[in-house]
């Protein structure tokens, strides 16, 4: 593990400590990896996922445009599944990335689509 990796999990450490999704407003969490994006909603309460997106999906095989663009779609998609899952509110964990690029881009989707956080 180089000293990039164990200092985003060190950061990670810190912010769960302080982030918890419960029912009635769940965990939105990103994971950045180099080529792909991808974000679930979760009830830590119960341990599980409500919903998730993810660039890997089939509506971005043909997808043509910056990773940046593809994260904020990625955003608008988990929205749309969200609000059909009946959730309206979450809380943003970042994961110990940092709040620029594409988790910002990824946020700023989220909430165009219609989540609140």
């Amino acid at each position: 593990m180089t000293s990039k990796d164990s200092r985003r999990l060190r950061v990670k450490k810190g912010i769960r400590k302080k982030v918890y999704g419960t029912p009635e407003r769940p965990r939105l969490t990103v994971y950045r990896s180099n080529e792909n994006i991808y974000a679930q909603i979760i009830n830590d309460d119960e341990g599980k996922t409500i919903v998730s997106a993810s660039s890997r999906v089939k509506a971005f095989a043909e997808f043509s445009g910056t990773k940046s663009q593809m994260s904020e779609a990625v955003g608008r998609m988990l929205a749309e599944k969200a609000k059909s899952a009946g959730v309206e509110k979450v809380v943003f964990d970042r994961n110990g990335f940092k709040y620029h690029g594409r988790v910002k881009a990824l946020a700023d989707g989220a909430r165009a689509g219609g989540l609140d956080f």
